[in-house]
């Protein structure tokens, strides 16, 4: 099942035991996971972003970017993006490993995400020393907020730059993390016998 932020299929196997089916394959299960998402998020871009581009400018005034360093920016922003989603998705399920029922970190993840990611509210309404520290200490800000700043240009391309390098980072992070708690519960799992 897949929501706009609520994801549950790692969670459901989880509970399920099914799990266990996919600790058998030879891919790692982050990286058969993160290309399932993969494979989503590019055919919702072609079925749902793609038609609404085409259209949309013949009927609306559309803000084009000026910069020509702000197209492959954005697309390496929304890769981004994408990645770090999944990873903290991921993250989010795999308490199931240990709590059985992944619902309340479900919820947690569902307000505190829509929150910091700027979903509710642009972030750029926070006070500056608020702003700075969201964006850079946290991934929510990556996830929907720095995709749509780079996009509509409202930072110089060096800014942008750093922005779309901070994601890249947490992408990066979140990942190491996500194997990294895979590899714990693997272990739980084999001292539990699964």
């Amino acid at each position: 099942m897949i929501l706009l932020w609520g994801w549950t299929d790692l969670a459901d196997r989880i509970r399920t035991g099914e799990v266990a089916s996919d600790l058998l394959r030879p891919v790692h299960p982050v990286t058969s996971y993160l290309a399932t998402d993969l494979g989503r998020a590019g055919w919702a871009c072609v079925s749902r972003l793609t038609p609404p581009l085409l259209v949309g400018p013949i009927f609306f005034p559309v803000h084009l970017p000026a910069r020509w360093a702000t197209v492959p920016l954005f697309v390496l922003s929304a890769l981004a993006a994408i990645v770090l989603c999944f990873g903290c998705r991921f993250l989010v399920n795999a308490t199931a490993y240990w709590l059985e029922d992944a619902r309340g970190p479900l919820i947690l993840w569902t307000l505190c995400s829509g929150v910091l990611a700027g979903l509710y509210f642009p972030l750029r309404f926070l006070p500056d020393w608020l702003y700075v520290a969201v964006q850079l200490g946290t991934p929510f800000p990556s996830m929907f907020q720095t995709p749509l700043d780079v996009l509509v240009e409202r930072d110089p391309t060096p800014t942008q730059l750093g922005l779309v390098g901070v994601q890249v980072c947490w992408a990066a992070a979140v990942l190491g993390l996500c194997r990294l708690v895979q590899r714990r519960a693997e272990r739980r799992l084999v001292v539990q016998g699964g």
